[in-house]
């Protein structure tokens, strides 16, 4: 898993009823784009995580900015 930051990392839920959650990578901590990655979540906290594989890496459109 590689990311950037602005990216965006969608960590889906593991059992029914848990909804999805989007944390944005803030700084990558690791060597060329790997975990871990300080993020911060939708509600504001933030956290140091290295992801799962319930979790994908939503790249940030470059055109979009």
């Amino acid at each position: 898993m590689e990311a950037k930051e602005g990216d965006r990392l969608l960590m889906h839920g593991r059992i029914v009823g848990q909804h999805d959650r989007v944390a944005e990578v803030v700084e990558v901590l690791g060597e060329s784009g790997t975990p871990p990655y300080r993020v911060r979540f939708e509600d504001g906290h933030e956290s140091i995580m290295s992801p799962g594989p319930d979790c994908e890496v939503r790249h940030r459109d470059l055109a979009a900015d």
